[in-house]
């Protein structure tokens, strides 16, 4: 069945309102706001890196907030240890057993704030719950609940006691965004303003959370055509092949690329995705899974060079 255009943003839809709220308190942060919905209808979870003090961690409220989910923030330090995340079993004299006290990470909104200041072995406690949406803890698996979703913010590597994220985290992550500095009139308007953190706790809820999976399930539904399918495989052939890139898209990175091209043509208001809507997530889904090859260290910026590479079958 075709979805409709009346449940996106065209009009007084929860998805629309969500974007409205957020842009009258992340100001000028329009673009990086739907993506960071994309990422969210598509299943995924987000990593927002950039210096400290642009809006990283009010975005994640402000996503939380609206979407009317249980929200958690754990602030990641270089002390910190994965029971500090997952939980741990105490001895209750009373009862004469252990009683597992679950950890930050039963909750349906996770921010990881600053999750590059924790060691590995920390960062590391993560990665069952990204992508199983379960955790182990002394032999016992739990389930996490749903929807599950992970906002991480990262500062820049350069910056004084961080950690660099490994690969396997990097890879759990659907999109990386940056915010970046405001321009001037959203700037002035921040100024001038209402503070955000009055503005965000008068923040009500834009749609419930099973509003939510209904709607991360239309963009399952979202139809793909066989050309399309081709598109998004010459991109991913084309960093394997490509010499400037140390390796190439995996075939996971190229379900998220298909995914988040899905949940934007959903937001677009639209029932099929076009190659514009792989091109809008790509830089997002991509970013931060390719590495130049003459200096491994060093993020590739795809912007309109991978995407003139590929042209549009």
């Amino acid at each position: 069945m075709l979805l409709k255009r009346q449940i996106l943003p065209t009009g007084d839809s929860p998805v629309a309102r969500i974007i409205h709220a957020a842009s009258q308190i992340i100001l000028g942060k329009e673009a990086q706001i739907r993506m960071s919905l994309a990422c969210l209808l598509a299943r995924g979870h987000l990593l927002i890196e950039d210096i400290p003090g642009v809006g990283k961690t009010t975005l994640a409220h402000v996503l939380a907030r609206s979407l009317g989910l249980h929200f958690q923030r754990i602030q990641f330090t270089s002390d910190m240890l994965p029971a500090d995340i997952l939980g741990v079993s105490i001895f209750e004299r009373d009862a004469g057993a252990f009683k597992f006290h679950p950890g930050p990470i039963f909750a349906q909104v996770i921010l990881a704030d600053e999750v590059n200041r924790a060691t590995p072995k920390t960062q590391s406690a993560l990665l069952e719950a990204m992508e199983e949406h379960q955790v182990t803890a002394e032999g016992e698996t739990r389930k996490l609940p749903e929807p599950f979703f992970v906002i991480a913010t990262q500062n820049p590597s350069e910056q004084v006691g961080t950690f660099p994220l490994p690969e396997s985290q990097l890879d759990r992550f659907l999109m990386r965004i940056e915010l970046g500095y405001p321009d001037r009139n959203a700037e002035r308007a921040l100024l001038s303003g209402t503070d955000r953190r009055d503005l965000l706790a008068t923040l009500e809820p834009c749609m419930s959370p099973a509003e939510l999976v209904e709607l991360q399930q239309q963009a399952q539904r979202v139809h793909v055509a066989p050309a399309l399918l081709d598109y998004v495989q010459a991109i991913v052939e084309h960093t394997r092949r490509a010499q400037e890139f140390a390796s190439g898209l995996s075939p996971r990175a190229a379900l998220a690329l298909l995914h988040s091209a899905r949940a934007w043509a959903l937001i677009e208001g639209r029932d099929k995705v076009i190659p514009e809507d792989v091109q809008a997530v790509l830089p997002g889904v991509a970013g931060h899974r390719l590495r130049a090859a003459h200096d491994s260290a060093r993020r590739v910026d795809l912007g309109a060079a991978l995407l003139a590479a590929v042209p549009i079958p």
